[in-house]
């Protein structure tokens, strides 16, 4: 994989420089790998060109430094992607740092202590179907390199002995198969697995445009970046579209729906509920009526079916908070937000809130607006989601 993406750019970056090559069946392709062969070329011109860097079955030298070249350029991108798109990691972790601190030789040495390793033709192994696994993993090769298995053991009970109570992984669906013997290194070691580890399972997301399928390619190198849709769509469209689903529920993602400023556009329709009302807002002080304090308004005017109705959803935002924290399902906010727009919309078309002839009232609908007001704000906040008043 990482030496796979070094020999790729490799040989793109022998290529830029005029020398004829073949790409391997496995090379990574697609225009990202020939934008880090040209960066390679910017910065180290001819350095690595010539035949005494020829590619060998044993990893040159070249290579290896050409793939943490081209690794600390992708994870740049990664960390600006992120941080453009708000989510914020506290800690980033390297699979080497679990070398440099021996923490896979320690993880082994620990099950080895319990008795749940065994040695077999050259290579070290886990005995996994001790706990509920279909079958041992080996944890170090007959050469002597550990896998990557190995690694994982070692990252979970780091994260353990740093003192988490609960490790929460985030896979993609294609990865159920490995949760049994993740679990296992849990239960070997002692921790209780039910307790400690929650396995969140995602599915791939099909991108639209206009309802027809974006076609991508892996092995074509043809995929779409987080980076071309925040760009396209803005991050506000990016974040509640991808929220909008529960995680392991395929998503359809249709650019052209979230760029649109209609009805039909989930995240449009909520914020345009939000701008409705602070444009309620800013005609009643036109009128000189402020929001009023709940002493100051008679709630009980508030009679109809449709300002019941709003009334019991705003009283339940408190619940569907606590549900999505303990259930770890943030979709079930975004759908609160549509189901709060959905009956706030209707009812602003068929009610005047301000009313000059009405005070009372007037001040009774906006109290109600403002409380609407104020929740679909919280809930935007919590999915970081702006609350655009225009």
């Amino acid at each position: 994989q990482i030496e796979t993406m070094g020999r790729s750019v490799y040989l793109h970056y022998k290529e830029l420089l005029g020398e004829k090559v073949e790409m391997p069946e496995d090379s990574y392709k697609g225009e990202y790998i020939k934008d880090i062969a040209r960066d390679l070329v910017s910065k180290y011109g001819s350095k690595y060109s010539g035949d005494r860097f020829k590619i060998c079955p044993q990893t040159p030298e070249p290579v290896k430094e050409i793939a943490e070249f081209a690794k600390s350029i992708l994870l740049n991108h990664i960390r600006k992607d992120l941080e453009d798109f708000d989510v914020t990691f506290n800690n980033w972790f390297s699979e080497n740092g679990l070398y440099e601190k021996h923490l896979v030789d320690k993880v082994i040495d620990e099950l080895r202590k319990k008795g749940v390793v065994f040695e077999q033709d050259g290579a070290t192994w886990f005995k996994t179907t001790d706990f509920g696994d279909d079958k041992d993993r080996v944890l170090e090769k007959a050469g002597g390199d550990k896998t990557y298995f190995a690694s994982d053991a070692a990252y979970h009970l780091d994260k353990i002995k740093r003192g988490f109570d609960i490790i929460i992984n985030i896979w993609g669906a294609d990865h159920h198969g490995y949760e049994a013997r993740i679990r296992a290194i849990f239960r070997a070691l002692g921790y209780d697995d039910k307790k400690m580890l929650e396995i969140i399972f995602i599915q791939l997301v099909s991108l639209l445009r206009n309802g027809v399928n974006v076609p991508m390619g892996k092995r074509e190198g043809e995929f779409v970046t987080l980076r071309q849709v925040l760009d396209e769509v803005g991050r506000d469209a990016c974040r509640f579209f991808f929220l909008m689903r529960k995680s392991d529920a395929h998503l359809e993602f249709d650019l052209e729906l979230a760029k649109k400023q209609a009805p039909e556009n989930p995240v449009f329709y909520v914020q345009y509920a939000y701008a409705r009302i602070c444009s309620i807002i800013k005609h009643a002080k036109e009128n000189n009526i402020e929001i009023p304090s709940s002493k100051d308004v008679d709630l009980s005017l508030l009679n109809q079916d449709e300002e019941l109705t709003i009334i019991k959803t705003l009283v339940s935002f408190p619940d569907v908070i606590e549900t999505c924290a303990v259930s770890l399902e943030p979709h079930k906010l975004t759908f609160y937000l549509q189901e709060l727009a959905g009956i706030f919309h209707p009812y602003y078309n068929k009610n005047r809130v301000i009313s000059p002839d009405n005070i009372p009232l007037s001040k009774a609908r906006l109290f109600l607006c403002n409380a609407v007001k104020t929740v679909i704000q919280n809930g935007l906040s919590i999915l970081k989601v702006s609350a655009p008043d225009v």
